[in-house]
């Protein structure tokens, strides 16, 4: 058994990259002006995802960005707003590119009644015309909303890839976060969805959870597995209290500490490799028939803002309230304030907050900190000849960073390879190679524990 206590020493704040750049750098210096620019600018295939922010109550865990209601003129002022959004679109950018995948997040999408998903679809599919006839359409699904006509909408729809929020099974646990789900109802909702066509499901888990220990999540774990999910997300618990009140109400003396969240990690790793999931990233687990799996072998997997992805090299539209997207050279993120995306939208102004435009220092980083968190390695010579530059030369500081982790990783002239027990440090070996990272100081809170 590894020596946990011995690990945790390594816990600092630290970014999950779903991009770098991280959000925390976006700023007004990114104009409304380089973002049309942007837009303009862009050549491929895209890749949309809709944010649909409305939960009928607060989870306590959650850091998404959420508008609790349960009044239905809500939703129905929100769809106003986001069609005139998707309509104000075309005006800046080609949407008669070919859209490979499409995806909605939340919030709970399935708040929202099936006439109503049925007319956010059909609004989607008449603006950006070229959907490809393989593109992934996915949506994260609520079990507690999920009805039989939600469900065949979405199959009607062409949606292929389901991802199910569970957390914890644990009566205790579900009580204390303020999600009671039982694994009866999680079953049915799975079930359903499967009976419809639907190809991948995925089960989110979060450890690290109130009242969470070793015995209580590995009987979390025995029940995911009875659902048979073709993928799991199993995420490390973001406590940032400062940036979410609801987190608040967690007493947390009853979180688990840093040596028990590593042995959880540590035993889903091999829990579910015997169970024939291999670890996709950081803390993403597939079926070795996925093609996430076969994307991890073939170096083609990416990660963004939803996660790994096969679909590397798409432009990504963000669409909604809080909605971030990008393309090469830029992130662009949507207002979070309510009255401010509908004043923009009002205005005939996309709901465009904030961005950066990506430098060549930038871009380099980016390539080489996303290879560690994809594939918890990195091709040097690879990145010495995309990038002509001499590795060792031009990240002299990044390799004294990186020495603190000299007994989680081999390098050679040729690659960096991180051993198992470093995977459970990928986040502090990604930071020693984030230039923004030496401007936040210790104290300033930002980011979530590493460990």
């Amino acid at each position: 058994m590894k020596d946990y206590k011995a690990l945790t020493r390594f816990s600092k704040a630290g970014p999950r990259y779903t991009s770098y750049p991280t959000a925390v750098e976006f700023s007004s210096n990114f104009t409304y002006e380089d973002y049309i620019k942007s837009l303009a600018s862009q050549k491929n295939d895209l890749s949309l995802y809709v944010h649909l922010p409305f939960c009928r109550s607060a989870c306590y865990f959650c850091g998404c960005n959420v508008i609790y209601t349960a009044k239905e003129e809500s939703k129905t002022r929100y769809l106003d707003f986001l069609f005139k959004e998707l309509e104000l679109l075309q005006n800046f950018t080609d949407t008669k590119r070919k859209v490979i995948q499409l995806h909605f997040g939340g919030g709970t999408p399935t708040f929202f009644s099936a006439k109503q998903l049925d007319s956010i679809i059909k609004k989607i599919k008449s603006i950006f015309v070229n959907f490809d006839e393989k593109a992934e359409l996915s949506c994260e699904i609520d079990p507690r909303f999920l009805n039989e006509e939600q469900a065949d909408i979405l199959s009607k729809e062409g949606f292929k890839r389901i991802s199910f929020g569970v957390q914890d099974f644990d009566e205790k646990v579900q009580k204390e976060i303020h999600r009671i789900q039982s694994f009866e109802l999680t079953k049915k909702a799975v079930e359903l969805v499967r009976s419809k066509g639907v190809e991948s499901v995925n089960i989110d888990l979060i450890y690290g959870l109130p009242f969470q220990n070793f015995e209580s999540f590995s009987k979390t774990l025995d029940k995911a597995l009875l659902l048979n999910p073709d993928r799991l997300a199993i995420f490390n618990y973001a406590h940032v209290p400062w940036l979410k009140k609801n987190m608040r109400k967690f007493d947390e003396n009853t979180l688990p500490n840093a040596s028990v969240k590593l042995q959880i990690l540590e035993y889903c790793e091999k829990f579910l490799l015997k169970n024939s999931y291999e670890m996709i990233g950081m803390d993403h687990f597939a079926k070795k028939d996925d093609e996430l799996f076969k994307a991890l072998k073939d170096g083609s997997l990416h990660r963004n803002f939803q996660g790994y992805t096969t679909k590397g090299g798409a432009n990504l539209l963000g669409i909604g309230l809080t909605s971030i997207g990008g393309g090469k050279r830029y992130y662009a993120q949507n207002y979070k304030d309510m009255k401010s995306y509908e004043e923009a939208i009002s205005n005939s102004r996309l709901p465009f907050e904030k961005g950066i435009y990506l430098s060549d220092d930038d871009m380099l980083r980016k390539e080489v900190i996303m290879s560690l968190m994809s594939n918890f390695a990195l091709d040097i010579q690879s990145i010495e000849e995309k990038f002509n530059i001499d590795f060792f030369e031009y990240f002299a500081e990044s390799l004294k960073e990186l020495k603190e982790y000299k007994d989680f990783y081999n390098i050679s002239d040729k690659k960096i390879i991180v051993n198992e027990t470093g995977v459970l440090l990928i986040r502090n070996i990604a930071m020693c190679f984030d230039a923004y990272m030496k401007n936040i100081s210790d104290d300033k809170k930002v980011f979530s524990k590493t460990v």
